[in-house]
């Protein structure tokens, strides 16, 4: 199982959820979707990923387009009723 640290929940809940990075954090959090599978599927580093969870940077402009193809193959998230 790959569970998210407390951290990096606590982080990518007060990160600016306007940002692409913090969304596919919200996103992969919630999905459960291991940091070393995306940052593998956009050829960059964890770091890199991790810092885009926490809103530190967000995802650079040469890797947006591809960013958010990725983003558009996970699972949707589950809408509360």
């Amino acid at each position: 199982m790959h569970s998210y640290s407390v951290k990096v929940v606590q982080l990518n809940a007060e990160a600016n959820q306007d940002l692409l990075g913090v969304q596919l954090g919200r996103l992969c959090i919630s999905q459960n979707i291991p940091v070393n599978e995306v940052a593998k599927g956009l050829n960059v580093t964890k770091a890199a990923v991790y810092r885009w969870f926490s809103g530190r940077v967000d995802i650079g402009k040469h890797l947006r387009d591809k960013a958010l193809a990725y983003y558009r193959t996970l699972p949707a998230l589950q809408q509360a009723s």
